[in-house]
């Protein structure tokens, strides 16, 4: 949590005597005067002007930018006929004051001044907001999990042996009355009996 912090403070503010020692009269050479004078000074919204002149021989009038010109002194924005006048700048831009009296605008008691806006401004007082974090999104689970099957390992399959010889094949029996002899290896003996011979030897046995 930010806390916020308020500073309390007036501005300060300037007090412009016009034409400091000269004060407010007809100068001897002529409006040049006071333009230097207010050259020299810098006029911010919240000063003040401070008007020295002797009462009954002298007034200040606020007039406007077409009355200034021609030291026209009919409607006034404000008029003080009683020395020493202050007035307050409250508004920025220019400003023109004249004297009232007969030809005394004309012969040079003016003065015209260009006032700033405020140059310091308070500290603001809303609260900092902290940023917020980052959101982090937690890891997606609608992918395929890996398999947990193990994999049997596949062993070779012993090599097969082929047998160098033919196993012995068991004796069949023929109608030629061939009685085959065990096949041994490579060759084989075949006895053939006549059938007359077999016949002799059954009926010797019988006898």
């Amino acid at each position: 949590m930010v806390a916020s912090i308020q500073f309390l403070g007036t501005m300060a503010q300037t007090r412009h005597v016009v034409g400091d020692a000269l004060g407010w009269i007809i100068p001897t050479g002529g409006a040049a005067a006071y333009t230097t004078w207010a050259s020299q000074q810098t006029f911010t919204v919240g000063d003040t002007l401070v008007f020295n002149f002797t009462n009954g021989e002298h007034d200040v009038a606020e007039v406007s930018a077409e009355a200034y010109g021609p030291c026209t002194s009919t409607n006034p924005i404000s008029l003080t006929t009683t020395g020493p006048a202050t007035l307050a700048l409250n508004t920025a831009g220019p400003h023109y004051y004249i004297c009232t009296f007969t030809s005394h605008c004309q012969i040079g008691q003016k003065l015209t001044i260009n006032v700033s806006a405020s140059a310091t401004s308070p500290p603001s007082t809303t609260p900092t907001t902290p940023a917020s974090p980052p959101t982090t999104s937690p890891p997606s689970t609608t992918g395929t999990p890996p398999s947990t099957t193990p994999t049997m390992p596949t062993e070779p399959c012993p090599p097969t042996s082929s047998p160098t010889s033919s196993p012995l094949s068991p004796p069949t029996f023929t109608t030629d009355n061939t009685i085959p002899t065990p096949n041994s290896g490579a060759s084989s003996l075949t006895i053939v009996m006549p059938a007359v011979l077999f016949a002799f030897v059954l009926a010797f046995v019988n006898y």
